[in-house]
């Protein structure tokens, strides 16, 4: 069953009406919308240019309450229209509420701003003057610690140093200790050294003494050993011929130069048998030589009975060349020597 709706003021059915075009209505809100933001915009540009402010200090006996700044109006949002009902009669919207009256910004006298300025000014530079002298004071605490840490490091230094000077010190004492010592042990070694030459020194001295006194001795028994033999072979030397006369007339040789030669050939002489035999065995051998004294042969003329005193006397002749020459620096073509065991040295 279907219930209609009945109008209690005419006492008829209520009918809803036709409903009409909607192209007025969505226009009439579209115009609204558009006037909203059109006052929004306002709005915005008119509340962001704040206002100028003064500030200035009055110094008076009197307390004096500071002026409040001034209250900016502001116009409140419209509200968006509800969508139009049909066959409903709104009431109008109530006008916008007047805007607030701003406050009359306080008159400031310029004298009393120039006066809190200047005192501003002066307070500002006082304050400037101390940040200065506190600043001025830090450096100058800085460069006394500086100062007092440089010392300090000065006196370490000077330390470090005094310590390692006296460190060097002990050091060189104790190589000089070490280099005298070293010194003493050198000196010591070098006079033992020096002891040690001297006594080989004079052992030395001693042994060329005596090998000279030896040498003197036999010198002078071969001196007289020549002597005998230039007595004893001067006529065998001279008289070798073989002349049927009782006398030769040939001129003798210089004794001198054939002593020279024989004592020669003698010290060359390397026998070593022994020289304890029976009799007296003598050796004659016949010499030719150059007109430099070079021997060019050895000829035997007479064995002495031992072929090893043989050999020894021949070695002796041909180890003694060149001869020695006369004082006038000639020599004999040919010489005939005779060596007798009995003169070699015992």
């Amino acid at each position: 069953m279907q219930n209609k709706q009945i109008d209690h003021v005419h006492g008829v059915p209520y009918s809803v009406p036709r409903e009409r075009s909607r192209w007025p209505s969505l226009g009439l809100a579209l115009a609204m919308h558009l006037g909203l933001l059109f006052f929004l915009w306002i709005g915005v540009q008119w509340q962001s240019t704040e206002p100028v402010a003064v500030e200035a200090e009055v110094w008076d006996l009197k307390v004096q309450t500071a002026a409040p700044p001034p209250e900016v109006a502001t116009e409140p949002e419209p509200q968006p229209a509800p969508p139009p009902t049909p066959a409903v009669a709104e009431p109008a919207p109530p006008p916008p509420p007047p805007p607030p009256v701003a406050a009359p910004e306080p008159k400031v006298d310029l004298r009393e701003a120039e006066i809190a300025l200047e005192r501003k000014k002066a307070k500002l530079k006082e304050e400037k003057a101390a940040e200065d002298a506190r600043k001025k004071q830090e450096q100058q605490d800085r460069e006394e610690t500086k100062r007092e840490q440089d010392k300090q490091k000065q006196k370490e230094k000077e330390k470090a140093d005094k310590l390692e000077k006296e460190k060097a010190d002990k050091l060189e004492k104790a190589k000089q200790a070490k280099d005298k010592e070293l010194a003493q042990e050198k000196a010591e070694a070098q006079a033992q050294k020096d002891q040690e030459q001297k006594e080989q020194a004079e052992k030395k001295a001693a042994a060329e003494k005596a090998a000279k006194a030896k040498k003197a001795a036999e010198q002078k028994a071969a001196d007289k050993a020549r002597a005998d033999e230039m007595s004893r072979i001067t006529g065998a030397v001279g008289t070798g011929t073989t002349g049927t006369a009782a006398k030769a007339t040939a001129p003798r040789m210089d004794s001198g130069y054939v002593a020279a030669i024989t004592t020669k050939i003698k010290s060359n002489i390397a026998y070593s048998g022994s020289t304890d035999v029976p009799g007296a065995p003598r050796a004659v051998y016949k010499i030719e030589q150059l007109p430099t004294g070079e021997i060019i042969s050895v000829r035997k003329i007479k064995s002495s009975g031992l072929p090893a005193y043989d050999n020894a006397v021949e070695n002796a002749i041909k180890k003694s060349s060149p001869l020695p020459k006369k004082k006038d620096g000639t020599v004999e073509r040919e010489i005939e020597a005779v060596f007798d065991m009995k003169d070699l040295p015992k």
